[in-house]
């Protein structure tokens, strides 16, 4: 059965950091492109990020770019955020697809000013 667990979020400060996991079960995730998305309050699934299995340079949004990085260890997949900003506010969700059909059930994140 596939499973994705997500877990890390909370509540940070404006310009903080949180770390992000997602222990996978069922599949081995270094097979299949992986993907971070967001849901902010009252708007729909964002790719914030994804990872190919070979790929060399991971896709990040623009509003991300610089700030998040993904990555992946054994079957865990990751995102470090820094400096986050309010807009980061959302629940995020690893999944292994953009539209998030197989997707955990989110760990919230709320970023204040």
């Amino acid at each position: 059965e596939v499973q994705l667990m997500e877990s890390g979020g909370g509540l940070v400060q404006l310009g903080g950091s949180l770390k992000l996991s997602c222990v996978a079960s069922g599949f081995a995730i270094s097979g299949t492109r992986m993907f971070w998305l967001r849901q902010a309050p009252g708007k729909g699934l964002e790719s914030v990020a994804y990872i190919d299995p070979f790929a060399l340079t991971p896709y990040y949004a623009d509003s991300v770019k610089g700030r998040f990085t993904i990555s992946r260890d054994k079957n865990t997949l990751y995102l470090q955020m820094n400096s986050l900003k309010t807009e980061d506010t959302g629940v995020y969700f690893c999944a292994r697809d953009a539209g998030g059909s197989v997707r955990g059930q989110g760990t919230q994140v709320t970023v204040a000013s």
